[in-house]
């Protein structure tokens, strides 16, 4: 019945209000994330979302700030679903929902000043921190936005850079690995992704067997004062106001539980 109708399959559950899976509507999977596990990267940051997981390393590099913006630096997100992480991938150049997820990710850097450019610079139009952000989703069961976005947040919040200096007499750039100094994180987004069956229904964190079968999908990103920072909603089903602003609220609620997890996390891992 699962593999013939999977729609009527998913009904009979939504019906009685609960899922497959045994969550209810409401519910979000256990999500679990460990901060600093990639000892090459600047800053890194594994998220478990269910099944889905995706891991987040940040490398740190110099670079001429560009003309037009000397006084900031770069963040260039990429994320990855290589065809290990699921069937539904091919090995080769990204693919369109990989192309989405890496705009996604891209707009919500930019919307929610998650950090000033400018904090990333270090002379300028001289010289600027280019930060690149890594995500590889390593198993895919939906939501890879929700745990792209949370992996990009804990593993920005494990960066530490070296202090850096223009000495004025060479005019060259002199790193003391010795001194580092963590981001400014001025902002922490969080995403929280939901399902729309039939039009009314609204899911929250929806597996990849949802999604397939979901009328529309829709993920709206929130800060820690509550606003909002972006919508994403690609085509699907419309959203009256109400249920959009029922998503938002949900929203809401979800930021306060990922910050504490990812507070607890570095609460843990600060030496003593």
């Amino acid at each position: 019945f699962r593999t013939v109708e999977p729609l009527e399959y998913y009904r009979s559950f939504l019906k009685e209000n609960c899922r497959p899976d045994g969550r209810e509507l409401g519910e979000f999977r256990a999500t679990t994330v460990n901060i600093g596990s990639i000892t090459t990267a600047d800053g890194s940051a594994l998220v478990k979302l269910g099944n889905t997981t995706v891991v987040c390393g940040i490398k740190a590099e110099l670079a001429a700030p560009a003309v037009d913006s000397a006084n900031k630096g770069y963040i260039v997100p990429n994320v990855e679903l290589p065809s290990l992480c699921s069937t539904r991938f091919r090995s080769g150049p990204p693919g369109e929902e990989a192309q989405a997820a890496s705009q996604f990710i891209a707009d919500v850097i930019e919307n929610s000043q998650i950090i000033a450019k400018e904090d990333l610079c270090i002379a300028n139009g001289k010289l600027a921190w280019v930060l690149y952000c890594d995500i590889i989703c390593l198993d895919y069961d939906g939501n890879i936005l929700d745990a792209s976005a949370f992996a990009l947040l804990a593993a920005l919040k494990n960066v530490q850079l070296p202090s850096v200096t223009i000495n004025e007499e060479t005019g060259l750039s002199e790193v003391n690995l010795k001194q580092k100094n963590p981001l400014i994180i001025r902002k922490h987004p969080v995403a929280t992704s939901f399902a729309i069956f039939d039009d009314t229904l609204l899911i929250v964190d929806p597996t990849a067997e949802e999604e397939d079968v979901a009328t529309g999908t829709v993920t709206i990103v929130t800060d820690d004062e509550g606003r909002l920072c972006s919508v994403h909603k690609p085509g699907g089903s419309p959203l009256t106001g109400a249920k959009l602003q029922d998503c938002i609220t949900r929203a809401v609620t979800r930021h306060k539980e990922v910050k504490k997890l990812i507070d607890k996390v570095i609460k843990s891992i600060k030496p003593k």
